[in-house]
């Protein structure tokens, strides 16, 4: 590793391409874009993204099989590196970061945290509590902690203890130029033909949390009423029995889950209506695109993020969690109504060059950084 002293270090478990790691690796390279000199810090470089991080930010790869084995590692990072902050995510890697931060002097840590905390770590049993635990020792000791959502912000209050005043709320920068250009391609799919009946549009992992099962009742319940197919981009263990359910339901010719598919945002502009089914989220990145792209949208008021990206259901419609009429009626009025004019304060909450000048406030804050780095 070269002497060259980082403004910032990024820290984070792979270079996989998840919502978190993806968030972090567009923050590295705007920030790079402003002038400064960004380190994303790896437990391992697994993944197949770090060739378009751009000039400006240095991968630094710790070689760990997994976070629990990697603070030796990132302490020799620290010692040498010195940045003046260090920006982690996931729960596990922030834990460390700030044990690792407890032995470097001049390296300041801020948290950032996108998990509704009751709900995400709940599901995990012991393991989650006793992760809990390890968080409400490490939480505490940062210099700062972000949350994604003000939901979130109140599940770490609450659960952790957190002083309000030291969580920030900064939403997610998940409009990007590759989101926009990304509407350009039309979807690589028959039932997006003009001449097609509307496609009901959902996009997520196949799990419980994202309430798949609810949708598909929905939907059955929904096309009774309406000409309209279902389209569930992403993958997952429920694969097969969301496909046995569509099956029981008789409703299988007009549900297809084609899998991962790595550009959504065509999908999202060329939808009938767009619908977020999740039993719980941090802030849903998904029903931000969608709306961004010009979708109408159907989301259920979970926590945490909905209520707050549809600013009460202005936006797009709100029903209750594991409602299937609701939902349903939802979707039918969705089908029907006319997409909503967003105003611009939406949509900059949620860019990605408003969204980065207020990390680089925090981080140079608390690192104490007064350069702001020439903007190129």
């Amino acid at each position: 590793m070269s002497a060259r002293r980082p403004d910032l270090a990024l820290f984070l478990p792979s270079l996989r391409g998840g919502g978190a790691e993806r968030v972090l690796m567009d923050l590295a390279r705007a920030a790079a874009d402003k002038g400064r000199a960004v380190d994303v810090v790896v437990v391992n470089r697994q993944g197949a993204v770090s060739d378009d991080l751009g000039p400006g930010v240095r991968i630094v790869d710790l070689d760990r099989g997994r976070a629990a084995t990697s603070l030796p590692a990132l302490l020799r990072y620290l010692w040498r590196a010195r940045p003046p902050a260090l920006l982690s995510t996931l729960e596990h890697t922030n834990v460390l970061a700030v044990i690792a931060t407890r032995f470097v002097r001049g390296t300041r840590v801020v948290l950032r945290e996108a998990n509704t905390l009751a709900q995400d770590l709940s599901s995990e049993g012991v393991k989650g509590r006793s992760l809990v635990q390890a968080m409400r020792w490490a939480y505490p000791a940062a210099d700062a902690v972000v949350a994604v959502s003000q939901g979130v912000a109140d599940g770490l209050v609450d659960v952790l203890g957190l002083a309000r005043e030291q969580v920030h709320v900064i939403f997610n920068p998940v409009i990007t130029p590759r989101v926009l250009e990304g509407t350009r391609a039309l979807p690589d799919h028959r039932w997006f033909a003009p001449d097609e009946p509307p496609v009901v549009l959902a996009v997520g992992r196949l799990v419980e949390q994202k309430g798949f099962d609810v949708l598909l009742r929905a939907f059955a319940v929904a096309r009774a009423r309406s000409d309209c197919r279902l389209v569930i981009l992403g993958e997952g263990p429920e694969r097969d029995d969301l496909l046995a359910s569509a099956e029981t339901l008789g409703v299988a010719a007009s549900v297809d889950l084609p899998g991962f598919v790595s550009n959504p945002f065509g999908y999202m502009a060329h939808s009938g209506v767009f619908v977020l089914s999740s039993r719980w989220e941090g802030l849903p990145n998904v029903l931000v695109q969608a709306l961004a792209v010009g979708a109408k949208v159907v989301a259920t008021d979970c926590p945490s993020g909905p209520r707050e990206v549809l600013d009460g259901g202005r936006w797009g419609a709100l029903v209750p969690v594991d409602d299937v009429q609701a939902m349903a009626d939802a979707i039918v009025a969705g089908l029907a109504a006319a997409q909503p004019r967003l105003p611009e304060s939406w949509y900059a909450r949620y860019r990605l060059e408003e969204v980065v000048d207020a990390y680089l406030a925090i981080l140079e804050a608390v690192g104490g950084r007064s350069r702001r780095g020439k903007e190129r």
